[in-house]
C-alpha cells in the first residue's frame, strides 16, 4: 500500500484512513479547526486552498468518512530542505491515539518530502498539547528540538496575540523510514 493512503487501526480498534485531501474536504477541515481550540480558525477558503494547492504536504484522517485530524503544511521557495507545519488538528473523539504522530510521519514519508532534513512549526508558550506533540515526535526519531521566539506579540502580532516561538527539529531521515 502506498505511503501516500494509509490504513491505520487505531489502538481501540477503529480503522483510520490517512491521506490527501482534496478540494471537497476545504468545508470540513474548517469545521475540525473551529472544534480545535485553540488553534486560529482560518477563513473556508484558506481551507480550501490548502486542500487543493497544498495537498502533496497536508494530511486529513478520517474514519467512516468523518474527519478527525488534519496537518497542514508546505515547503517553504527558499527552504526545499524544510517543512514547515501550519495546523495539526484532532479530533476530540481520536485524541491519545497517536494520530498527531502518525500523520506527522504518514506527511513526512511522501515523495513531496523526500529532501526534507527538518520540520518547523510556531507555537505560542500556553499550546501544552502541540509543545507535548512535537518534543514527542523529536524524542521518538532521536531529532533535536530547539526553538526561539519567531513572531512577536507587540512587534509583528499588533499585541493582539501571543508570542509565536519557531521550533525546529532536525530530521534523521533513517529514523524517518522506520517509523513509517
Amino acid at each position: 500500500m502506498s505511503k501516500e493512503n494509509l490504513k491505520i487501526v487505531s489502538p481501540t480498534g477503529d480503522l483510520l484512513h490517512l491521506r490527501k485531501p482534496c478540494k471537497e474536504d476545504g468545508s470540513e477541515v474548517w469545521k475540525l479547526v473551529a472544534a480545535c481550540p485553540p488553534l486560529d480558525q482560518n477563513s473556508m477558503y484558506m481551507n480550501l486552498v490548502q486542500c487543493d494547492h497544498f495537498a502533496e504536504t497536508c494530511v486529513l484522517a478520517e474514519r467512516d468518512g468523518q474527519v478527525l485530524g488534519w496537518i497542514s503544511g508546505h515547503i517553504p521557495p527558499d527552504q526545499p530542505d524544510t517543512i514547515f507545519v501550519w495546523q495539526v488538528a484532532v479530533h476530540e473523539d481520536a485524541r491519545g491515539l497517536g494520530l498527531g504522530k502518525r500523520m506527522l510521519k504518514a506527511m513526512l514519508n511522501r515523495p513531496a518530502c523526500a529532501e526534507v532534513q527538518a520540520l518547523e512549526t510556531t507555537i505560542t508558550k500556553s499550546n501544552a498539547a502541540s509543545w507535548g506533540l512535537f518534543r514527542s515526535f523529536a524524542r521518538d526519531l532521536g531529532g533535536r528540538l530547539s526553538d526561539a521566539p519567531h513572531f512577536d506579540r507587540d512587534n509583528h502580532l499588533d499585541g493582539q496575540h501571543a508570542t509565536e516561538h519557531l521550533v525546529t527539529i532536525g530530521l534523521p531521515r533513517k529514523a524517518l523510514r522506520i517509523a513509517a
